[in-house]
């Protein structure tokens, strides 16, 4: 069970790759793999048991993860210290577009909502 569902992980991120080589450059192969598979999940209705199994058995290695940021930080302080009014003003900005962009969203979902509940 454990096998199929890390061997469905892998072919999604197989086929993101592939597409990211073949049309997509501008966005990475993995996120494109992770779009596959949420699309096959939403398809699907339900996430299968061998895909849960796979999944939770990854999750316990995911604050190893954390690890290459965390001394990336450290080894580069004074890079980000330098830098630190640009790094803030760009976080902000995103935020802001972000926080935007999720309140329109949210909007046209209500709204979308409502019209199908009228009818």
């Amino acid at each position: 069970m454990l096998l199929r569902g890390l061997s469905w992980l892998v072919l999604c991120q197989l086929l993101g790759t592939a597409l990211n080589v073949l049309f997509m450059p501008m966005l990475p192969g993995p996120i494109i793999g992770m779009l596959l598979l949420f699309g096959f999940l939403l398809l699907r209705g339900e996430v299968g048991e061998p895909l849960q199994q796979a999944a939770s058995s990854l999750l316990k290695y995911l604050p190893l993860l954390l690890v290459p940021p965390a001394v990336g930080v450290m080894a580069y302080a004074q890079d980000i210290v330098s830098d630190f009014w640009a790094i803030t003003g760009a976080l902000l900005l995103s935020l802001m577009i972000s926080i935007v962009f999720a309140g329109w969203l949210m909007q046209k979902l209500i709204d979308r909502q409502q019209r199908r509940e009228d009818v």
